[in-house]
C-alpha cells in the first residue's frame, strides 16, 4: 500500500464555503439592476401614456429581478407591473394574454400570486380576471410551475 492512499489532507478543506446559499455574488450588480429598472420603468411609462398597454406589459415583464436580494427593487418592479395590469380593460385582457409567451405567462402568474399575498383596495378583482385568462391560455401547468419555483418576484 502506498503512503499517499493514507493521506488525509483532503479532509481539512472547508467545503461549506462553496455552498450556493452562502456564496456572495458581485455587489456591483445591484447598481446595474437599479439602472436597468429605471430604464425599463421609463420605457413602460412612455408606452402607457401612448396607450400601448400590451407592449408596456411585455416590457414590464422583461428581465424580472428574481436573482436579487434587494427587496426594494422587487417591490418597485411589482408596483410597476401591478400598475400596468390595472390599466387594462376587462375586454382587452384576453388578447394581451394570448400575445405573451409561456415564460412571460409564468412570470406574470408570479406577480399575480404576489398581488394576492399583498392585496390593495382594488387589485383583487383585477388580479382574478388576469388569473382566469392566464389559466385559460397557459393551463394548470403555469400554476404548477409558479408554485414549484423557488425564485420569487
Amino acid at each position: 500500500m502506498s503512503k499517499k492512499s493514507r493521506d488525509d489532507q483532503f479532509r481539512r478543506i472547508d467545503v461549506d464555503k462553496y455552498d450556493e446559499d452562502k456564496f456572495d455574488d458581485d455587489e456591483g450588480e445591484e447598481d446595474n439592476d437599479h439602472a436597468q429598472f429605471s430604464s425599463r420603468e421609463a420605457d413602460v411609462k412612455k408606452m402607457v401614456t401612448s396607450s400601448d398597454l400590451s407592449s408596456a406589459l411585455g416590457c414590464a415583464l422583461k428581465d424580472p429581478p428574481v436573482n436579487t436580494k434587494d427587496l426594494q427593487l422587487k417591490a418597485k418592479n411589482f408596483a410597476l407591473v401591478l400598475d400596468v395590469l390595472g390599466r387594462f380593460k376587462a375586454a382587452d385582457i384576453e388578447k394581451a394574454v394570448k400575445d405573451l409567451s409561456s415564460e412571460e405567462l409564468d412570470i406574470l402568474m408570479k406577480y399575480l400570486y404576489r398581488g394576492f399575498a399583498e392585496p390593495t383596495e382594488n387589485s383583487c378583482g383585477v388580479l382574478l380576471n388576469w388569473h382566469q385568462q392566464i389559466t385559460a391560455v397557459g393551463g394548470l401547468g403555469s400554476i404548477i410551475r409558479v408554485m414549484a419555483e423557488r425564485k420569487t418576484v
